[in-house]
């Protein structure tokens, strides 16, 4: 028997229990872990809400990032024994695989040792950031040195991830955020220009910082800000969807797509973890980041794992700045 957290109906995060439930062996083929953090992450918050785009079969599980031990291996595993200290990458199905809980189990394809650099609760607040940012920064747009990329919900752990991501090619991350609460902690953070929206003319900030225009725009939002995004973007410009925050309708900037022959182009980080090939580049990219110190998760805060109602409060606030954490 192991604590594993599942919800039997959708909604707030109170519907989060934490439940003892038998653990089969691993399979073929699968690594079971015991468990040391859990890295939170709001696709999960909108999962036990029902928004997400997985509906599971009730009750579910529930969960996408884990740090810790190797406690068995399935047959025809290799590279991993008891004993080994890992990290998990997001699997496509959080239902099918979940992360919350004291022991786990997972295909051994997601499963990474973790660097020597990192402490558990490091390691799981490493994957989900990095390979999101990594997969549409480099991978898809391929950002180069000097160019500026406009990122918002820059507080955000895939905001704070870009911003590193885009400071170690060498281009200028523009964060943008709601206030100018946090504008110090960015620029501590490394954004080179930090733009509040609620505060600043979004657009004449931007074209004031980019005169020429911004090519890359990485976005979690959507809604009303598509227009000043997309009229600060330069010809042949990029923006890369992977969220949807904001409540309102989205418009769709046709004359700025037509007259600058944008892209406007959806991501969801299952496009990396789903090819090995990518993935493995995504994996070297990020372990020689993590190695060299410019790669370096920042948590916001960490909750013991019986708080974790608490956790998703807190995730839910947006008051975080940073990964949340959970540790068992």
């Amino acid at each position: 028997m192991a604590r594993i957290v599942r919800f039997h109906t959708h909604g707030g995060p109170e519907v989060l229990r934490i439940e003892d439930v038998a653990v089969t062996p691993p399979g073929p083929g699968e690594v079971q872990i015991g468990v040391k953090a859990l890295g939170l992450n709001r696709a999960e918050a909108l999962m036990r809400s029902g928004a997400y785009i997985e509906t599971p079969t009730l009750p579910s599980g529930l969960g996408l990032e884990a740090a810790g031990i190797v406690e068995a291996v399935g047959e025809g595993v290799g590279g991993f024994a008891p004993g080994d200290v890992v990290s998990i990458i997001p699997p496509r199905s959080m239902a099918r695989w979940p992360a919350y809980g004291e022991r786990v189990t997972f295909p051994a394809e997601l499963v990474v040792k973790r660097p020597a650099t990192l402490g558990f609760e490091a390691a799981a607040a490493t994957w989900m950031q990095y390979l999101t940012a990594y997969g549409a920064l480099v991978d898809i747009a391929r950002l180069g040195r000097g160019e500026p990329v406009v990122i918002t919900a820059a507080s955000s752990s895939v905001g704070l991830a870009a911003i590193q991501i885009a400071n170690l090619i060498g281009a200028v991350p523009i964060a943008v955020t709601r206030t100018s609460a946090k504008k110090d902690a960015l620029l501590n953070a490394g954004a080179a220009h930090v733009v509040a929206t609620q505060q600043e003319d979004l657009e004449a900030r931007l074209k004031a910082i980019a005169p020429r225009g911004v090519r890359v725009v990485l976005d979690v939002v959507g809604g009303p800000i598509f227009t000043p995004l997309t009229a600060a973007m330069a010809r042949g410009g990029i923006l890369i969807e992977y969220g949807g925050l904001s409540s309102e309708p989205t418009p769709f900037p046709l004359l700025e797509v037509l007259a600058k022959t944008l892209t406007l182009r959806g991501y969801l980080v299952h496009e990396i973890t789903g090819d090995p090939v990518r993935l493995e580049a995504a994996k070297t990219f990020i372990l020689d980041g993590l190695a060299s110190g410019a790669l370096t998760p920042l948590i916001a805060r960490t909750f013991p794992f019986a708080e974790i109602v608490e956790a998703h409060r807190f995730l839910e606030s947006g008051e975080q700045f940073g990964k949340i954490v959970v540790t068992v």
